[in-house]
């Protein structure tokens, strides 16, 4: 008489991908993500190949020049003030120098500007925020000083909102962010970097 084979009873699984579901949702849900750091910029067009080279004529009193160099030491210069300087000094100097609320001369001028849904307004839209730093600059400094120079406008939109529509900037339509932009335009300028070593 041959021996039957005993069967092996079967492994109930009906619950495991519950588990392996339940813990991936644990995983994810505990999981800290890194996330990447970075500046929101709008690139320039490419000049048309066909188009002549042309120089922009820029009053002294419109420019900030911000310098960074390899030891990370940032440099402030207007047309009266500049030394080395803390980067919480940047904010409110940039602040001080695109708003021009006196009319000083050492700041950029100020014009009249017709604005939708403003009226006319004395400006300084023609001001540059110039930045330049040395090959070495650390990254980490320079994400610093681009984000105070941002922050530096945001506050300057976010006040002038308020005074004239009674809501922040974020807050606003299109067309009446559209109008603050106009008044303070953020002009930053990246030149090409360059070596300092050391010292400015």
């Amino acid at each position: 008489m041959a021996k039957t084979k005993k069967k092996m009873p079967g492994l109930n699984t009906t619950s495991t991908a519950d588990i392996s579901f339940m813990l991936l949702i644990f995983f994810l849900v505990t999981t800290s993500m890194d996330t990447d750091m970075g500046l929101t910029r709008h690139l320039p067009k490419p000049p048309d190949p066909d188009q002549e080279d042309a120089t922009m004529d820029i009053k002294a009193r419109n420019i900030l020049y911000v310098r960074l160099n390899a030891a990370g030491q940032l440099w402030i210069q207007d047309e009266m003030n500049f030394g080395y300087g803390d980067i919480r000094e940047l904010r409110p100097r940039v602040k001080e120098f695109v708003k021009n609320e006196q009319n000083l001369s050492r700041l950029p001028e100020k014009h009249v500007k017709n604005i939708d849904l403003l009226g006319q307004c004395f400006v300084t839209d023609k001001h540059v925020v110039s930045v330049q730093t040395d090959r070495g600059t650390p990254y980490n400094i320079y994400f610093q000083v681009q984000n105070e120079l941002v922050a530096a406008y945001n506050e300057l939109r976010n006040e002038l909102s308020k005074e004239k529509f009674g809501r922040e900037f974020q807050y606003l339509k299109d067309e009446e962010k559209a109008a603050i932009r106009q008044y303070y335009p953020q002009n930053i300028s990246e030149a090409e970097p360059k070596k300092y070593g050391g010292d400015q």
